[in-house]
Parts: structure tokens; C-alpha cells; sequence
């Protein structure tokens, strides 16, 4: 069975899947939905179209990018031949889901129910730095979204007591605007942790969106519901993981 969490503020279909449900073993076992992960491609290709079924598209009508960590968006009308190098999708047309992939990176889902117009974007520290969000946005309100109609919610990803960071990361956030030291805290020795969700929700509330928040899952902290690169590091795996969360009109 899938496992799939949803937001209240989020009048559309849509879901963060969880790793639970999917086709893959060993350690992808559950709903590994990444192509670039090393897993057997014909098992990613079953474990989306699950997810595809689940959102009640075609599986071509499961739409991801080429995620880079950038701050760049893509407005997607259908089915896309090639995945372009961005990481963040928006969409006014019906029946298209737009999907992004994560393993302690913010995946954020944007809805106007007003305009009808939805995005998605794939947001870790250096892309919500960047700008992700707001190119979200702006790529929305092309659309004919109006910021104070959106709401945003970020779904799992990792929290701050499990993001150690050093002090160069740290010196990026601080360096132009002192103000950001209230997103670390301090660690042992000079290391830092950093509060990525709070992050999130600061940069979509400054950009003026109608309503933010978090689902408050950390993917570190649970290992039998979530992927996480970090925690998949520590413990000297090979790959991990990627989870899918989607949205469509």
C-alpha cells in the first residue's frame, strides 16, 4: 500500500509519497522514484507509474525535470520528450502532474485554486538560497496566479537537529544579511545546524504568499517512512533512495 501524506491547505489532489508501497529492494527498498539513482531503471519505471496511478494520470502525465539545484522554473503545458535542467515546474492545463524528487531536500507544493494554476519545486539549501521559490511564483502569476492566493506547503525533509553544517555554509547565509544566524544553531565545535524548513517558510512568506507551512516530517529521523542522502552517508551506502511528491489540477 502507498503511503501518501496530504496538506489541508492544498485544495487540489496532490501527495508527498513515502517510501512505503514501491517495488524496490535492497537498500531502495519501498517507492524509489529517481532515475538517477542506480536502481534497476525497470523498477523506478513500475514505482512511478504507481504514483502516476495513484494521481490518476498516464504515466507520461507524471512530469519531472532534470533537477540541478538551481533557482530555475519550467512551465509545462504536457508530457515533456526530454526532462529539462531545472527544479521547479508550474502548470494551468488539467491532467498534467508535476512531480519533483527529494531525500532531505524541500519539496515544496504550490496551488492557486482561484487561477488554477499549480507548481512544484525541488528546494534544498542552495536552490531555496538562489531563489527556487520565488521563480515559482513568478512563474505562477505568468499563469495568472495571485501570490496572496497561493498556498505553499513543504513536505518531508530534513530538520534542523539532524543538519550539520560547517562554517563556511554558514558564513553564506550570514555574510550579506546577519539577520540569518536565526536559522542555525550551534552544534559541537564550530559546527552549525541549520533549519532548512524555517528557511522555506521564511523566503515563501517574504514573497507573499497567501499561507506556508510544513508537514513537520524529518526524512533523517525516519528511516522506515523516508530516503535521506544524509542519513544514507553516515551509514557508508551506496545510493539511496528518492521520494516523489506530486500535484495536479
Amino acid at each position: 500500500m502507498l503511503e501518501i501524506l496530504t496538506s489541508d491547505a492544498l485544495p487540489v489532489r496532490h501527495g508527498f509519497f513515502t517510501r512505503k508501497g514501491g517495488a524496490s529492494s535492497g537498500i531502495f527498498a519501498g517507492l524509489n522514484c529517481g532515475p538517477g539513482s542506480s536502481d534497476q531503471s525497470e523498477i523506478v519505471a513500475i514505482n512511478r507509474a504507481r504514483v502516476a496511478e495513484a494521481m490518476g494520470v498516464a504515466p507520461d502525465h507524471l512530469v519531472t525535470v532534470h533537477q540541478v539545484h538551481s533557482a530555475d522554473a519550467v512551465t509545462v503545458t504536457g508530457p515533456l520528450a526530454d526532462r529539462p535542467r531545472a527544479d521547479a515546474l508550474v502548470t494551468a492545463t488539467p491532467g498534467v502532474a508535476l512531480a519533483v524528487l527529494t531525500a532531505d531536500c524541500q519539496p515544496v507544493l504550490f496551488a492557486d485554486p482561484r487561477a488554477q494554476v499549480i507548481g512544484a519545486a525541488h528546494a534544498g539549501w542552495r536552490g531555496a538560497h538562489e531563489g527556487v521559490l520565488e521563480a515559482t511564483l513568478d512563474a505562477m502569476e505568468a499563469l495568472g496566479a495571485q501570490r496572496d492566493n497561493i498556498a505553499a506547503v513543504i513536505g518531508p525533509t530534513i530538520s534542523q537537529a539532524a543538519y550539520e553544517v560547517g562554517p563556511e555554509f554558514y558564513e553564506t547565509f550570514t555574510d550579506d544579511d546577519p539577520a540569518m544566524r536565526r536559522f542555525f544553531a550551534n552544534g559541537a565545535g564550530d559546527r552549525m545546524l541549520f533549519d532548512l524548513p524555517a528557511y522555506g517558510l521564511f523566503r515563501l512568506r517574504a514573497a507573499g504568499v497567501g499561507h506556508a507551512e510544513w508537514t513537520r516530517h524529518c526524512t533523517y529521523a525516519d528511516p522506515a517512512r523516508f530516503y535521506s542522502y544524509r542519513r544514507t552517508t553516515h551509514a557508508k551506502e551506496a545510493d539511496y533512495g528518492r521520494l516523489i511528491s506530486v500535484i495536479r489540477l
